[in-house]
C-alpha cells in the first residue's frame, strides 16, 4: 500500500540532479486512494454506458466513424457553440487522435472553453443513470490501452532493468490489482445481478485512462475528464512553464465554471495543437503516465532514499529535527544523517532551534567524509544493478531503428545511470576538498574572537 504521509521512520528525500548538475528537492508524493474509487466509478460508468472497454482501433479508416459521431455530439450538446466556426476539430495524428487547428490560431488565444456540466466526475456518475449515456461517443473513441508502462509485457518490461520506472511501474501494477480484487471480493461477486463481468483488465484500462487522460491540476478530490480537451497531445518543442488551461467561472450571474484551453504558441491551420504535459514531472513519471520521454534534460531525475537507521542512538533527536525543519534543503539532512560522535553534542536540546542553522554548514571533517562516503555508495550500488553500461547504451541510441517502447526504456536507463555518474563525480571533487573546508569548531573559534589573523588560535592567560 502506497503511504499518503511521511513514515514516522523514514525520511524519503526525492532529488531532481539535472544536467546542469543543479539539485531540487522534493518530498515523494504517493498515489491517493480516492483516485481509485474515481477508477472504479468511472469503470462501471463506462462498462454500462458502452457495454465493454473500448477496444484499440487499428487504422484511421476504424477510427474516422467513432470520431465523427463524437465530434458531431460535441456540437450537438453545445460544447462547440458553432460547428462552422469552430477553431479545433478532432483528427487522426501520429499520437492516435489529436486536435487539428482549423484557421490561424495566435499563442494564447483560448481555442475551448468547456463547461462543468460537460465534465465526467464522481458527482456525473453517481447521478447517471444504467443504460445508454450521452458521453457514449466519449468513451468510444478512448484507447483500449494507453502507452503507459504498467501496459508493457515482461519482455518489453525486462528492458528497464535497474531502473526506478521499473520498481514503480510494479508497485503501481500490484497496488491496482490488490484494489480490484478487494472490489471484486467486497462489491462485485456479492452482487453479480448487478454488475457485467469486469476483470482486472478493464480495472487497469480505467487506471490507465484516468492517469493518461485527467488534467494534473484537475487531480486529487477534483479528479475529472474533459471531452475534447483530453485529446490534446504533448510536445517537447513547447518550452512555455505556462499553463495551457485554467477553470474560470461563467460570469457574475451564472454557477458555470468552464475548463479553458489555450495554445502556448501560434498555429497554422491544418496543424496539430499541441501543450506542454505536467512541467514538473520527471521522465520517468511521463512514462508511467503516459507512455513516453521528453527530449529535455531537466526532465531527467533519479530518486536517492536516504534514512536514519532504527539502530541510530539518536534516531529521536534526529527525526525531531528533521520533521521540525521541514526538509527544505538536502545537504543539512544529510548532515544530521551522519551526525554522530563528536558531534552529538550538537542534537542536545540547548541546540535545538540553532542546529539547523548549523547543519547548513560543515560540521566537522568526520561528518562530511561520511555524508561523501555514504552518497558515493549509494550511487556504486544503485549503478551495479543496470544489465548494461552508459557506453552500451549509448551504442544502441546510436544505431537507431529502435521501437518506441525500447526507445523509453533506454532513455530512462541512460538518463539515470549518467545522473548517478554524475552525482558520485560531484561528491568524489567534495572529498578532494574535505581539507579546505571551514568547520563549526572554527567557526565557533572566529564567533568568540579566539582566532588570529594567521588563522591561528588565540589564547588568553589569566593575569
Amino acid at each position: 500500500m502506497f503511504s499518503e504521509a511521511i513514515h514516522y521512520k523514514y525520511l524519503f528525500i526525492k532529488i531532481f540532479v539535472y544536467f546542469n548538475v543543479q539539485l531540487k528537492l522534493y518530498i515523494l508524493i504517493d498515489l491517493r486512494l480516492h483516485e481509485i474509487i474515481n477508477i472504479w466509478s468511472l469503470l462501471i460508468w463506462g462498462v454500462f454506458t458502452v457495454n465493454s472497454s473500448p477496444a484499440t482501433p487499428t487504422n484511421s479508416n476504424t477510427v474516422l466513424p467513432a470520431v465523427d459521431k463524437f465530434w458531431d455530439w460535441i456540437c450537438n450538446q453545445g460544447v462547440i457553440l458553432n460547428k462552422s466556426s469552430a477553431v479545433i476539430k478532432p483528427g487522426i495524428v501520429p499520437e492516435g487522435l489529436g486536435l487539428i487547428a482549423q484557421r490561424e490560431i495566435s499563442r494564447n488565444e483560448v481555442i475551448l472553453e468547456i463547461s462543468n456540466k460537460f465534465w465526467i466526475n464522481p458527482d456525473l456518475v453517481a447521478s447517471s443513470e444504467i443504460g445508454n449515456s450521452p458521453w457514449s461517443s466519449y468513451l468510444e473513441i478512448l484507447p483500449g490501452k494507453t502507452y503507459s508502462t504498467i501496459f508493457w509485457s515482461e519482455e518489453e518490461l525486462s528492458e528497464l532493468q535497474g531502473t526506478q520506472l521499473l520498481s514503480t511501474t510494479l508497485g503501481v501494477k500490484e497496488y491496482v490489482h490488490r484494489e480490484f480484487l478487494n472490489v471484486e471480493q467486497e462489491v462485485i461477486l456479492p452482487n453479480k445481478h448487478l454488475f457485467p463481468s469486469i476483470t482486472s483488465d478493464d480495472f487497469f484500462w480505467a487506471f490507465g485512462i484516468l492517469r493518461s487522460r485527467a488534467f494534473s491540476r484537475l487531480r486529487g478530490q477534483d479528479l475529472v475528464l474533459v471531452p475534447l480537451a483530453g485529446l490534446i497531445n504533448h510536445s517537447s518543442s513547447i518550452t512555455t512553464e505556462n499553463a495551457a488551461w485554467e477553470i474560470k467561472g461563467g460570469g457574475i450571474f451564472s454557477r458555470d465554471v468552464f475548463f479553458s484551453l489555450r495554445t502556448p504558441v501560434s498555429v497554422k491551420s491544418g496543424e496539430q495543437i499541441y501543450i506542454q504535459y505536467d512541467a514538473g514531472k520527471s521522465n520517468a513519471e511521463l512514462a508511467l503516465d503516459y507512455g513516453f520521454v521528453d527530449s529535455r534534460p531537466d526532465r531527467n531525475a533519479y530518486t536517492l532514499t536516504l534514512g536514519i537507521s532504527d539502530s541510530d542512538p539518536f534516531l529521536g533527536d534526529k527525526l525531531d529535527i528533521a520533521e521540525s525543519n521541514g526538509l527544505v534543503a538536502m545537504l543539512p539532512y544529510l548532515r544530521l544523517v551522519a551526525l554522530g560522535g563528536q558531534d552529538a553534542f550538537l542534537l542536545e536540546s540547548v541546540f535545538r532551534n540553532a542546529v539547523w542553522g548549523h547543519l547548513e554548514l560543515p560540521i566537522s571533517p568526520a561528518n562530511e567524509e561520511l555524508l561523501c562516503r555514504v552518497l558515493r555508495e549509494t550511487c556504486k550500488t544503485a549503478l551495479s544493478k543496470y544489465a548494461t553500461t552508459i557506453e552500451e547504451d549509448e551504442k544502441l541510441l546510436e544505431g537507431g531503428n529502435l521501437s518506441p517502447r525500447l526507445a523509453v526504456a533506454l532513455g530512462i536507463r541512460l538518463a539515470e545511470k549518467k545522473i548517478l555518474q554524475q552525482i558520485d563525480e560531484v561528491i568524489r571533487n567534495r572529498e578532494l576538498e574535505l581539507d579546505e573546508l571551514e568547520y563549526y569548531q572554527e567557526r565557533r573559534l572566529k564567533d568568540l574572537g579566539l582566532v588570529g589573523d594567521q588563522e591561528d588560535i588565540i589564547f588568553w592567560e589569566p593575569k
